[in-house]
């Protein structure tokens, strides 16, 4: 007998639709702000890069203590608080820019304090996934939410370049404030239980982020999962750092332009999250993740050969084809992560493999400012992408390689540490 859907499930249907109206409102900003920055305060190339930097800094900061915290506390209340920090926080951006006192500062401080409660939220947000469905419907929760992320980026960037023509960027970075407030009232009335470990079987900050270390380090396919995607996102920081100006300055394109532009490969996310329960029945659980890399990435090659006219094109189908292969590969190793981890280490597991793969992106976003600044936003686009496609060579040497599907669970999914230490 089949299990019911996960849309007839209340609490999914709760954290489905925070994400639904978190997401839309984060993919507006995601071209507000650095519009904000590029338009209305004249940013450079590197100045671009260090507001990159300033949004995935907080995962090289507080990234492996971030994970004992979320094992610690209650991860439902951690979601909310994140939500309303992250609204305070981005309804400053337009409130200063009605006062006349906006200013690059400002925007760094608010990318920072948006990163640090988003450090919390992500962590949290997919360790707490497993609370509310069954470990056997990991993937089609995964895949459901990925929908949703998808969906915002086709209808969020058109909406959002709408908005900043119309109403300028500052004043759409409010509706993203707005979306995290919507989020945490949704979030807040999620009842399931969860399991909160007590106050005697904590063993201190170190010892506890040791262990999410160990593990992460310990398991054949989490640790070249993590090189592998570490990879990609340090490629992507690059990207991130000059892909704004390139669409501006070397490519003449209006807000409106690049919302739709953006809106339209961002369609791709879409169909890779249609594609991935197809794919992954037909290929197998663990091909799945490799192939992903193998096979749609090497479309970036058109993204640095794009020019005005025509060849616009070659942008659109490049990232088109990429986010499929990214929604096939997050869908397919974030799932196996939560399903191969014990209950009492997703915090620190989720928490160890994002300060690498998270932490990168700052790093990536300097190297892409600077890279920008010394040889051009054309050449760093070229690098950005050639780094890119090594991100599937962890992938083809680990275990991976070898196997159709992954296994349901592992030996070493055990509580790390000696006996006496573990919590009962």
């Amino acid at each position: 007998m089949s299990s019911p859907s996960l849309f007839r499930h209340r609490n999914f249907m709760l954290l489905f639709g925070a994400d639904v109206i978190s997401q839309v409102g984060t993919q507006i900003s995601m071209l507000a702000l650095p519009l904000v920055a590029v338009v209305a305060l004249q940013a450079s190339p590197f100045e671009t890069g260090l507001l990159v930097a300033a949004e995935t800094a907080a995962f090289l900061l507080v990234g492996l203590p971030a994970g004992v915290w979320v094992d610690r506390m209650p991860r439902r209340r951690i979601l909310v608080a994140a939500d309303v920090a992250r609204a305070v926080l981005l309804g400053s951006v337009p409130l200063a820019w009605w006062l006349g006192v906006l200013t690059l500062p400002q925007l760094y401080g608010v990318a920072l304090g948006t990163g640090l409660a988003t450090v919390f939220f992500d962590i949290a947000y997919q360790s707490y996934l497993p609370s509310l469905v069954e470990r056997d419907r990991l993937v089609d929760g995964n895949a459901k939410l990925e929908i949703v992320h998808s969906a915002a980026g086709v209808a969020g960037p058109g909406a959002g370049g709408w908005l900043i023509q119309v109403l300028t960027a500052p004043v759409a970075v409010l509706a993203d404030a707005v979306s995290f407030l919507g989020s945490a009232l949704l979030l807040g009335r999620i009842d399931a239980a969860e399991r909160v470990p007590e106050r005697s079987a904590r063993r201190g900050l170190a010892r506890e982020i040791g262990e999410g270390l160990r593990y992460v380090a310990g398991h054949p396919i989490l640790r070249m999962i993590t090189a592998a995607t570490a990879t990609a996102n340090f490629a992507g920081g690059i990207l991130n750092a000059v892909s704004m100006i390139f669409l501006v300055r070397v490519l003449d394109l209006s807000p409106g332009a690049i919302g739709l532009l953006f809106s339209v490969t961002a369609v791709g996310g879409l169909a890779g999250a249609a594609l991935v329960g197809p794919l992954t029945r037909r290929v197998g659980s663990a091909r799945v993740i490799w192939l992903s890399a193998v096979v749609f990435y090497p479309f970036m090659l058109l993204v640095p050969l794009t020019e005005p006219g025509w060849r616009l094109g070659l942008y659109a189908v490049g990232m088109f084809m990429n986010s499929i292969g990214v929604i096939v590969y997050n869908v397919g190793q974030v799932s196996f992560r939560q399903a191969v981890t014990p209950e009492h280490l997703l915090g620190r597991m989720n928490a160890t493999i994002r300060f690498v793969v998270w932490g990168v992106l700052p790093l990536g976003g300097l190297a892409g400012g600077v890279l920008g600044e010394i040889a051009g936003v054309r050449a760093a686009l070229w690098i950005s992408v050639l780094l890119g496609l090594l991100s599937a060579v962890p992938l083809l040497l680990s275990p991976l390689r070898r196997m159709r599907d992954l296994p349901p669970a592992e030996p070493a999914a055990e509580p790390v540490g000696d006996p006496a230490d573990r919590p009962a």
